[in-house]
This record gives structure tokens, C-alpha cells and sequence, in this order.
């Protein structure tokens, strides 16, 4: 049986060598034609009185060659098509029943004659193709004629162990020769490497060679005994070729079934690139195709195509429209389609030597779907990485000015201090344009932003390399200086830091025109020097607030801080020893809650617990008051224990009024630096009787900012318990979306602030719309704060959030009356409560 190859047609990858490829065809022929001549001219060794004679032996070696080219089977591969046939049967035979000088020419007339009969009958091969055939087989022919003749001589002798082994031998030589030139014929065609035809040809040939030598030895033995007996071969012949093609399209199914699993498996890529070239690849093994292209279309128009070759070299770049021509019976197309929408076209172009099937046109439909499925999650997943970014940016961007927002400043600023020496002088300049509010009322906000973006320009321009630069909301503007000079006395700082502010009121004060009207900017501007390690963002933004209110106190527009001046530098160790009066006395410190309702039922969903301090001297206190002093300092711990202890005691009295509601407690992340903390939560849930699920600890963004292993832990414990997260002040930091990829939450409360400018502000409606999409895309509720409107309830509504609280539902309330509010509620609502996160969910 031998192995032949026919070509796919030219590459598109990698240019065929046609003149080389002539070359070897041409030199294959004038040796396989000196072979056939010079074997008819010697001498034949036929004995005189043979009863056949010469003439008949040689056409009975011609019909056997062309009989086994006639009966052959063919499959796919890298290369082309792969011909299976019963050449070494025929070689065995004719070993035995024909001069060995004679088969060469027997060959190249058998071989040619079945393959121009099949090429006429619609095998379709260029005269040329017959020829290379023909010559290469014949080639194999004398090889293989020689290695037996070298080893015996079984020319009308009986079989003999050394006859059997001389004729093996000449088979196996016909095999390994018959299937090296085809697959030198597909490497010079195509760039195919010769071990990707050849590998694949010999392992399906295997048993089939053993075979065929058995019937061809069997055939001699036959003829040795009676020649008669070979009236019965045809049926055993005609069921070991069905066997045969039996056990090849066995093969070929169970190596495609594998192939159509390795394939579908390596789409299941994030991006459209890894996913393209993986089905160019995936396909070209598939379906041993020629060639196969991919094209991706994309929502704004464009298309980009991946293509590549048997060569296994693949290519991209951007077309101007799909690849949807019809082609001819080889190519087999498909429109990749999800639902209604288009994301590409499929081509794969199969061997020229075999036409599709069924079985081919279903896993091509198979592995299409496969595909647009796969590049229609990596488009939604380019889509996300998107919105992420420009979430992630718009957190940490001033999308008026293109400026460092607040939480962005506190951030890069403190990074800033730490890589400086502790001693090393920095200077904060804390700016508020004076009369802001007359441009608003008068010209329109419209001119208020033109004042501010020319305003953050001007500042822009007099800063220097390593100065920050940022807006912090309204009309202030902060400017960190960490090249503050330290030459001369201790006062050069100072003195050169209210040199630089007075430079920048005067360089604002030069006159402009905003909105068709020329004024001049005023601003006050407040001091604030340093050492670098004395002192962090947050505490030299407050202390140069403090000294820009004495700005603009003053006669002068530039001032600077004065300890002395700071109140709340003396009157925070007071407040500190009275919050410890009060935590014992357990009748200052209350708690006022504020229910958070659904905005399609007017259910409430939760309930959040503010703290309140009824001070004896100073009256009621709100949280920013006081919170600030009691998180930087040792009463922390019990401070947080004390308002978990009261809220859980809230919840279980719900409790037992039949109202399963979670109820919110705001948590410091300073306490997430205590790794007792969840065994603390956990007993007081223990002691209260509550489920953890209907405990829900509120972190404000000031969490996402540290990437401390212990405040990943505890989080990660307390997710354990059960208990449930929020993200206060959702939109407001700096690291939202990096948090949210580290610590699994089950909420997002978007902030007041972007809330209450929604109507107004395209900026804050952006960022509220992002974050209910964000949160939708990861299966978390959203609750919106500050809700004081009818307005602000439809417009997010519409967004797709589902609850929000504030002035617009309820006031915080005390404890004795939030039982009948939100039974009243339930009432209403035909009881619905849709906890925060349903159980199990993540």
C-alpha cells in the first residue's frame, strides 16, 4: 500500500518553490524511466519453458499495480489529501510472478494508467500531478525491488524463510520511500514540514501495511499450491478493504472529536486577539484546512482579519469590510452571529483533493458558534476593561479641570511625604477663589466652570517637577511643594513658600474674560510648612484650611498657619477624655437610624445606624465632630464596640417584632487593623441572637487606599461569618475598582454629593450611571445617599438603582420610633424586604 500526497494549492503565507519543486518532478522522472528502460533490456531470468510467458507476466504486473491504485482510500491532512493503497501487495505479487528487472516499468505504465482513468473519471489531477505520481512510485519500485534482489531471489521460487524476509524487507522499502517523497512534494509545495504529512501517514498505514504484505504472501502461497484457490479471494479482499476504511474513518473521528475539543477549549480567551489566532490555529487542525480567516467586525464599523496557512504562520491587519464572497465547493463560510448581532465571518478552504462532507459542514457549524460566542465575550469583556478604566480614571481625575481630585491628592501626597527624609521641608497651599459664587449667580455655571478650568491652567503653569497639583471640589485648589528650599534659617521655608503664594495671586489677579465679561481673580490662600514625616495629608490640609480662613479673615490674601491659632489642636485631648465620661455613662452616646427604601415598592431594605453625642456642655454633636479625634486614638476599639453592641441590639428587638431587617453600622478602617476584631463581632452577634447576614459593616474608600495584608484578612474572615460589606461613599476615592477586584462587597452606596448635582452636572449623573452599571455587571446592590428630590428618585430609577435613603423618604429617627415607621412601611409595600445580598451569594 503506498502514500501520496496532492497539493492544496499555493500558500498564502509562505510563497511556494515551484522551479524546485519542477526540479525534483523532472529528476524523479528521468530516473524512474532509466529504471523501467534498463529493467525491459536485462536479462529476465524467466526459464525457457515458462507456460505464461513473458508478454503475459508483464500485463499481469501492470493490472496488479493498477488494480491496487484503483482500490484505494484517501483522507485528509495537513498537506492534502493522503492515498492509501494495496502497492505492496501488488510489489509482493509481482516479486514472486514477474522478473524484479520488469516491475519498474510495470509501475510507471500501471500507476499511470489508473491515475489518468480516475483524473478522467473526476479525481481531477493535472496531467503534471499523474506524472509525479507515476515517476515517484516507480522510483520507490526499483528501490524497492533492488533491497530484495540484494537479498534473495523469489522469482518463481517457494517461500522460504529468507524469501519472506527479502520480500518484507522490499515492502517496508517501498513504504518508507513511497511516503518520504510525497511529503517532500507537500514540504516543496507548501512549506509544510515533512514530519507534519509524514508522522500522520505511517501511523495510519501501520497496520494496514502488515496486512496488505500478509495478502500478497498468502496470494503466492496460493499460486504455489493451486492457482485456483484465488478464485475465492475477492470477498476476504473486498472485506479487508472495507476493514480498512472502517478502521480509518474510526480513527479519523475519534482524532477529530479530540482535535473539535482542543480547539473549542482554547477559545476561551479574555481578549479578541488570543481569541482569533486561537481559531485560526484551532481550525487549520481541525479541518487539516488549506488556509482560514477570521473576520472580526466591531461596533464602530471597523474590521480587523486574522488568516493563516498550513505553514501554521498567522496574520492580522485592518480590512475594509468582511470577507463574505462566496467562494468555490472547497471553501466552507459562516456569518458569526450572536443573537441579532454580527461580531465576524469564518472561512476555512479545504484541500483541493477532498471536497467538504456532512460530517464536515456540522463541526465547521459547530465550531462557529463555538467562536462567535467567544469573541462576543471578549468584545463584552474589552467593553468592561473600558469602563473600568474610565471609572478608575474619573476616581482619581477632576473632570472639570483634568486636575487630582481630593482623594487622589490625599493619596499621591502621602506617597510623596513617605519617600522623603522626615525632616525634609513640604509646603501645602490650600487656594479659594474669593466671590465664586457672585460668577455662578451672575453669568451662569457655565462661566464658573470656564473661571475654573483658567484658573487650574494658570496654577498648571507655575508649578514645577514633583509639585502636586490638584482641585479638591468647588473653587479650592491644593498645591503640595515637596522642593521647598532648606538654604539659610530655619524661617527660609516658610519665607519662600508665602513668596510662592503671593506669586500665585498675582499671577491669578491678571485680568481675563470669561463669558464676554473681563474681570480679575482674587484668592486667598493659606500656608501650611512642615517636615515631611511630622505631619500627614489629611492633617496639613486642615491646618492650611485653617490658615486660609485666616486669609481671608485678614487684610491680606496670603496667610499662614498659626498653632496657636487652632483650636482644635487643644480642644481634641478634652473631647477624648469626655467621649470616656460618656461611654461609660451610656446615655450620651445614641443612635438615630435612617431606613433605606426600594424605589419600585417603597420597601425598606435595610436600615443605617449614625451615631449622635448628646454632650452635657456642648449639646448635640454630630459624627464629623468628634469621629475624627476617636479614630486616631486607643478608644477606638471601645468606641466601635459600644455602637455594634447598641445596633445589634436594635436588630434583635426587630426582630422579635417579626421585622427581618439588616441594619448598617459604619466601621473606621483603622478598626480593620485589629485581627480581633471579627471574634469581637462574632460574639456580640452571638450574645444578641442575630444571624451575621443581617449585620452589614459600612468601609468608606479610605480601606481601598492601604494594602495592608491584615485589613485583607479581617475582611476576608468577616465575609466568612457571613457578615455583609458596603462601600460608603462609593465614587469618591481613589481606588474603587482596584478594592472591588481584592475584597468581595455586597453593596455600593453612590455619594451624596453626586446624588444631589445629578440635574445639573453631566460629570456627577456619568458617574452615578457608571457605578449602578458597575455594580449591575457584578451582581451587587446599589443604594444612592442623600436623595432630597422627586427628581433624583426617577432619574435613578431609571439608571437601574434599586434603593436610595435620605430627606426625600425619612429623616435619621430615634430608636423608640423606627419600629412603627417601618412596620408602616411593610405594611404598605405588601411586605417585600429584599436583603442587601441573598445568602450564599458572593
Amino acid at each position: 500500500m503506498a502514500v501520496t500526497s496532492t497539493p492544496q494549492g499555493r500558500s498564502r503565507v509562505e510563497a511556494p518553490r515551484p522551479k524546485l519543486a519542477l526540479g525534483v518532478t523532472a529528476a524523479v522522472l528521468a530516473t524512474a524511466l532509466v529504471a523501467a528502460v534498463v529493467g525491459l533490456v536485462l536479462p529476465n531470468g524467466l526459464p525457457s519453458d515458462d507456460p505464461l510467458g513473458g508478454p503475459a507476466r508483464f500485463g499481469l504486473a501492470v493490472a496488479a499495480f493498477a488494480l491496487a491504485h484503483l482500490a484505494r482510500l484517501q483522507f485528509r491532512a495537513a498537506a492534502g489529501a493522503v492515498s492509501i493503497t494495496w502497492g505492496e501487495a501488488a510489489l509482493v505479487i509481482c516479486l514472486h510472478q514477474v522478473p524484479a528487472t520488469w516491475i519498474p516499468a510495470a509501475t510507471l505504465l500501471g500507476v499511470g494508467l489508473a491515475w489518468s482513468g480516475m483524473s478522467l473519471l473526476g479525481a481531477n489531477r493535472p496531467p503534471l500531478e499523474v506524472v509525479r505520481i507515476a515517476s515517484s512510485l516507480t522510483v520507490t519500485t526499483a528501490l524497492a525491488v533492488s533491497v530484495t534482489t540484494l537479498l534473495g531471489r523469489p522469482l518463481l521460487a517457494a517461500p522460504t524463510p529468507p524469501l519472506v524476509l527479502a520480500v518484507v524487507a522490499g515492502a517496508v522499502t517501498y513504504l518508507l520511500a513511497s511516503a518520504w517523497l510525497g511529503a517532500v512534494n507537500a514540504t516543496l509545495h507548501h512549506g509544510v514540514p515533512i514530519g507534519v504529512l509524514l508522522r500522520p501517514a505511517l501511523r495510519g498505514k501501520l497496520l494496514m501495511f502488515v496486512g496488505n504484505v500478509v495478502v500478497g504472501l498468502v496470494v503466492v502461497a496460493l499460486i504455489e499450491v493451486d492457482p485456483r484457490w484465488l478464485l475465492v479471494l475477492p470477498p476476504p479482499l473486498w472485506l479487508l478493504q472495507q476493514t480498512y476504511r472502517h478502521r480509518l474513518r474510526a480513527d479519523r473521528e475519534r482524532r477529530s472529536w479530540r482535535a473539535f475539543a482542543e480547539a473549542t477549549g482554547a477559545l476561551n480567551k479574555l481578549d479578541e486577539r488570543g481569541v482569533a489566532t486561537a481559531a485560526v490555529s484551532g481550525a487549520l487542525t481541525l479541518f487539516q484546512a488549506e488556509s482560514v480567516t477570521v473576520d472580526v467586525a466591531y461596533g464602530d464599523g471597523r474590521r480587523r482579519r486574522y488568516w493563516g496557512d498550513a505553514a501554521g504562520q498567522l496574520f492580522d491587519r485592518e480590512v475594509g469590510a468582511l470577507d463574505a464572497t462566496a467562494g468555490d465547493e472547497r471553501d466552507l463560510a459562516r456569518s458569526l452571529t450572536v443573537g441579532t448581532a454580527e461580531v465576524g465571518h469564518l472561512r476555512v478552504r479545504l484541500p483541493c483533493a477532498v471536497p467538504p462532507t456532512d460530517r464536515d459542514r456540522d463541526a465547521f457549524a459547530a465550531y462557529s458558534d463555538a467562536l462567535a460566542a467567544a469573541l462576543h465575550d471578549a468584545a463584552t469583556h474589552r467593553e468592561l476593561r473600558k469602563v473600568a478604566a474610565r471609572s478608575s480614571y474619573e476616581a482619581v481625575v477632576d473632570a472639570l479641570t483634568g486636575l487630582v481630585n481630593r482623594a487622589a491628592m490625599l493619596s499621591k501626597g502621602d506617597q510623596a511625604l513617605r519617600q522623603l527624609a522626615r525632616d525634609r521641608p513640604v509646603a501645602l497651599l490650600l487656594l479659594d477663589i474669593n466671590r465664586f459664587k457672585e460668577v455662578n449667580d451672575t453669568l451662569g455655571h457655565a462661566a464658573g466652570d470656564q473661571l475654573l478650568r483658567l484658573t487650574a491652567d494658570r496654577l498648571g503653569g507655575l508649578t514645577h517637577g514633583g509639585d502636586l497639583l490638584g482641585r479638591l471640589g468647588g473653587d479650592e485648589f491644593a498645591l503640595l511643594l515637596t522642593s521647598v528650599p532648606v538654604i539659610g534659617d530655619r524661617t527660609a521655608p516658610l519665607a519662600y513658600t508665602l513668596r510662592q503664594a503671593r506669586e500665585i495671586t498675582e499671577r491669578l489677579a491678571a485680568p481675563t474674560e470669561v463669558a464676554g465679561v473681563r474681570m480679575s481673580v482674587e484668592a486667598s490662600v493659606g500656608v501650611v510648612v512642615a517636615g515631611a514625616g511630622t505631619a500627614d495629608m489629611a492633617e496639613l490640609l486642615r491646618r492650611a484650611d485653617i490658615a486660609m480662613y485666616q486669609a481671608k479673615e485678614g487684610s491680606g490674601s496670603v496667610a499662614a498657619y498659626d498653632s496657636t491659632r487652632d483650636a482644635a489642636s487643644t480642644d481634641r485631648l478634652a473631647l477624648l477624655a469626655e467621649l470616656r465620661e460618656a461611654l461609660a455613662a451610656d446615655d450620651q452616646l445614641v443612635l438615630v437610624l435612617q431606613p433605606a427604601v426600594d424605589l419600585a415598592t417603597g420597601a425598606p431594605t435595610g436600615v443605617e445606624a449614625l451615631i449622635r453625642w448628646r454632650h452635657p456642655r456642648r449639646g448635640w454633636l454630630n459624627p464629623h465632630e468628634f469621629i475624627r479625634p476617636v479614630e486616631n486614638s486607643e478608644q477606638l476599639g471601645t468606641f466601635t464596640r459600644y455602637v455594634l453592641d447598641k445596633a445589634l441590639g436594635l436588630a434583635a428587638q426587630w426582630a422579635r417584632d417579626g421585622l427581618d431587617l439588616p441594619i448598617s453600622v459604619n466601621l473606621s478602617a483603622r478598626s480593620l487593623l485589629d485581627p480581633r476584631l471579627p471574634a469581637e463581632i462574632a460574639e456580640a452577634l452571638r450574645r444578641h441572637q442575630v444571624p451575621a447576614r443581617r449585620l452589614v459593616l459600612e468601609i468608606t474608600e479610605t480601606v481601598v487606599m492601604s494594602e495592608l495584608e491584615v485589613i485583607d484578612e479581617v475582611l476576608g474572615t468577616l465575609r466568612t461569618m457571613g457578615v455583609q460589606l458596603a462601600v460608603d461613599d462609593f465614587g469618591t476615592g481613589f481606588s474603587s475598582l482596584t478594592f472591588l477586584t481584592r475584597i468581595a462587597v455586597d453593596e455600593l452606596k453612590v455619594d451624596r454629593s453626586f446624588v444631589i448635582r445629578m440635574a445639573d452636572s453631566p460629570e456627577a449623573a456619568a458617574i452615578v450611571r457608571t457605578t449602578v452599571g458597575l455594580a449591575q455587571q457584578l451582581g451587587l446592590r446599589v443604594v444612592a445617599e442623600g436623595v432630597e428630590t422627586a427628581e433624583q428618585r426617577s432619574a435613578l430609577a431609571e439608571l437601574g438603582c434599586t434603593a436610595a435613603q435620605g430627606y426625600l423618604f425619612f429623616k435619621p429617627m430615634p430608636a423608640d420610633k423606627i419600629g412603627a415607621v417601618l412596620g408602616g412601611l411593610v405594611d404598605q409595600a405588601r411586605p417585600r424586604i429584599v436583603p442587601l445580598r441573598a445568602d450564599g451569594a458572593s
